[in-house]
């Protein structure tokens, strides 16, 4: 892969690769990542780093355990994310580099509005030549950080690597590159299959690829399937990724210099920015259950959707919300921005278009979801 024309590029900092066997911020490493990056940052890159690690520092600091309770986590999180920014401070101020900490919540990414100036804030430091350091709010935001059920449809991330892909995509970043305590995708377990082998190039994730993950590997909150999901939505907004061990010495270095290593996810597609807020950034809290002849126009035609197509409208939602599309076995298969809200779905599903003003005693459009805010998945 030619590194030289990827300029903008964003990396992911899992937290097995910042701490050393005893669970302590390994400083050499993060130095060594922090002098590699200050090299591309002299080559006219322009960086972006989403980092994980601020629980595990706070739990080390406070000697407590972070998997005790949720208020314990979210402790650990304040005290740990202040250690942390001071170290990435402390590297890159050596280079005479400015760094700039930004916490993010799912809410940052749900709002249209926010989510925009969001981007018009990452971008406007980027120009200023400031390296943003990106950790979830973990403070604040208890998504990343709870282990039970979440009773919505869909979130906009619970964990770093789809917070790096989002950052990725929304920021038409040319490479993502996800560094962690393993190797790469291979097509088993290697710790369970001493045969595995090491996957290197993906054209395109199938299924059949996404079967390969495996479950987070212990310390982390991540796992191959979030690596996976990640790599999903940069390479369908026409990025490159990159999953790496951060252990590997000089491994910054040996992926820019083009040695081989890790997997490689080449780009598919790019879809645009309005359709990747609907189909990766948005928190789902509705479902709309079409027939088989909906779901051909949708995928086939491109067309709308409208109501006489509807067959099941599930949970709560309002007129402008992101709801999941699915076919008649709840199958999703694309996400859209509802014209109408969940109550007034319900109440037209089924019905023709013509008569949508009888029946709830307003018309704004024909389509509950317009073709043009429908994003395939």
């Amino acid at each position: 892969m030619n590194t030289e024309k990827l300029n903008r590029i964003v990396f992911k900092f899992g937290t097995n690769v910042l701490r050393n066997e005893d669970k302590e911020i390994s400083l050499s490493r993060i130095y060594s990542f922090v002098e590699a990056i200050s090299k591309l940052y002299r080559q006219g890159k322009e960086i972006i780093i989403v980092t994980s690690g601020a629980v595990g520092l706070g739990a080390k600091k406070l000697n407590a355990d972070s998997g005790e309770s949720l208020a314990i986590k979210q402790a650990c999180a304040a005290v740990g994310q202040c250690s942390l920014m001071s170290i990435y401070e402390d590297g890159f101020s050596k280079y005479s580099i400015n760094t700039a900490q930004i916490l993010l919540t799912e809410d940052d990414f749900n709002s249209r509005l926010r989510y925009l100036s969001l981007s018009n804030v990452l971008n406007s430091l980027i120009e200023l030549k400031v390296i943003p350091i990106i950790n979830q709010n973990d403070t604040v935001s208890v998504a990343e950080l709870e282990c039970s059920e979440n009773p919505k449809y869909g979130v906009s991330f619970s964990d770093n690597d789809k917070l790096s892909a989002l950052v990725a995509s929304k920021l038409n970043a040319d490479l993502l590159v996800i560094l962690s305590d393993i190797d790469g995708l291979y097509d088993s377990n290697p710790k369970d299959n001493p045969n595995a082998k090491l996957i290197t190039d993906v054209e395109n994730l199938t299924e059949e690829i996404m079967g390969y993950a495996s479950s987070a590997s212990k310390g982390g909150r991540g796992g191959m399937i979030t690596k996976l999901q990640a790599a999903k939505v940069v390479t369908h907004s026409g990025g490159t990724v990159i999953i790496a061990n951060g252990k590997t010495p000089q491994i910054i270095t040996k992926i820019f210099n083009g040695e081989k290593t890790g997997t490689t996810f080449y780009p598919v597609e790019q879809i645009s920015q309005k359709r990747r807020w609907i189909a990766y950034a948005t928190d789902i809290t509705g479902q709309i259950a079409v027939n088989q002849g909906a779901k051909n126009a949708i995928l086939e035609k491109d067309k709308s959707l409208l109501p006489i197509g509807i067959t099941a409208v599930k949970g709560s939602f309002d007129s402008g919300d992101v709801v999941s599309i699915v076919d008649e076995n709840f199958v999703e298969f694309a996400r859209g921005i509802a014209n109408y809200s969940s109550e007034d779905s319900r109440k037209i599903m089924g019905q023709h278009s013509d008569n949508i003003y009888d029946i709830i005693g307003h018309k704004n459009y024909d389509a509950v979801i317009t073709k043009d805010n429908i994003a395939k998945l």
